[in-house]
């Protein structure tokens, strides 16, 4: 990771127009001059309330004069939605494993890398798999596995002039926990995927409900215990999901599991009732908790990451002035303030060198160089979730990423995962 930007400015500061700002950067052209006499247009924003947030859509609307109406929800049932009503969204924002099922249905269409800004400034980690040449590429679906439009019509990783999703937000996941809470005997020990699963957390535990991520997470928690092993995590057999679930439904029926969550909001809340004391959790979710004082810690554990890649969709039913206006709002989250606002609820972005003007040196330093903090940092929501000498679990956004276990995945037995997912949550 290159160093800060020499032209930092404070999180007061930041607020200015993307229109008016853009000129020093050379992008006004990547603004479409919608015609003057007609109203603007509105863009339909589907996906989950990780990036939809209320500040990101009011600044959007302001700098780029077009409206925005996001859909959050949660992950399984916008991509659910999204797969079999492509006329119900023009973008769709989630992570790269809802790529293939998107792809597959038809609900999307190719993005012209031509029409992206900052294609050129997008770092390696989406190009290639990797954030740097050392770093361990992960198991399952890299993003760069998913990417480029092939020549024949499938995702793969030859580059071509056409891409899938556009590259944004991204992060590695674990699980957080309650410092106050976390027993006696795993105190001493290294951070680990097995705490979801050991007996000392039983009846306080949730797990995230998706089975393309919570599946992971407690897959890459079994392993950790020795209760399976898998010849590819990324891509599990159906005698290993066999395996896998006959623990985790044998575990549901001692009521190890307190609760399955859909949204940050209700992961938050879990935590904040003392419903669970370990839980899968997304950064959002222990900023908030964070900023409440609530003494959650984000864990990096011994076996790895699991790594996700934010993509932005286009409709296949988008056309005309909406979909001029979606390369619009695409280049907009690649334009410097964006990502910047999600840097300080623990998420990267894919071009993050334009975002450092937009950050303190205090916020590169700890968010992006895993530095100690300087001085308290504040949240999105302007609260002050990092305490001054306080270190960001897991260290700078290049180890994190050298880390990764194993990535959000379809696998190929998607559809018998979800058979034995269902079967698991309702025991």
């Amino acid at each position: 990771m290159t160093g800060k930007s020499p032209h930092s400015i404070s999180p007061t500061q930041n607020r200015r127009s993307f229109l008016k700002g853009s000129a020093a950067f050379g992008v006004t052209a990547g603004v479409t001059p919608f015609a003057i006499g007609k109203p603007p247009p509105t863009i339909r924003v589907l996906g989950t309330h990780v990036t939809l947030q209320e500040e990101i859509r009011q600044q959007a609307m302001a700098d780029l004069g077009i409206n925005i109406a996001f859909q959050p929800g949660g992950s399984a049932a916008v991509l659910q939605k999204a797969s079999m009503a492509p006329h119900s969204f023009d973008l769709y924002e989630q992570w790269s494993n809802s790529i293939n099922v998107l792809w597959r249905s038809k609900a999307i269409q190719p993005i012209e890398k031509k029409k992206l800004t900052y294609w050129e400034e997008i770092n390696s980690l989406t190009k290639t798999g990797k954030i740097t040449p050392n770093a361990q590429m992960g198991a399952g679906d890299a993003p760069h596995k998913i990417l480029h439009i092939q020549e024949d019509g499938k995702l793969g990783v030859n580059h071509t002039d056409h891409i899938s999703f556009l590259p944004y937000v991204h992060n590695v996941d674990s699980f957080g926990y309650n410092l106050n809470t976390l027993p006696e005997g795993l105190k001493s020990q290294p951070e680990s995927w097995g705490w979801l699963l050991d007996s000392r957390n039983s009846g306080k535990v949730a797990i995230v409900n998706d089975p393309t991520i919570g599946l992971f997470d407690l897959a890459l928690a079994a392993e950790a215990k020795g209760y399976v092993t898998f010849n590819d995590i990324g891509a599990m057999t159906k005698i290993e999901l066999d395996d896998l679930f006959t623990v985790l439904i044998e575990l549901s029926q001692l009521n190890h599991f307190s609760g399955f969550w859909t949204s940050v909001p209700e992961s938050v809340q879990f935590m904040q009732s003392k419903r669970v004391n370990i839980e899968s959790m997304f950064s959002p979710a222990v900023s908030a908790l964070n900023s409440q004082h609530l003494p959650v810690r984000f864990a990096a554990p011994k076996e790895g990451y699991r790594g996700w890649h934010g993509v932005m969709c286009l409709s296949s039913a988008v056309n005309g002035r909406n979909k001029d206006a979606a390369y619009d709002y695409m280049n907009w989250w690649l334009s410097g303030w964006p990502g910047a606002f999600i840097a300080r609820q623990g998420y990267y972005i894919s071009n993050p060198q334009r975002s450092a003007a937009h950050l303190s040196q205090a916020e590169w330093d700890y968010w992006y160089k895993g530095l100690p903090a300087r001085e308290p940092l504040a949240g999105t929501d302007g609260r002050i979730s990092v305490q001054k000498g306080s270190q960001r679990t897991g260290g700078s956004y290049e180890d994190r990423f050298s880390h990764v276990a194993v990535w959000n995945t379809v696998m190929p037995t998607y559809e018998y995962s979800l058979q034995k997912w269902y079967e698991f949550i309702t025991s």
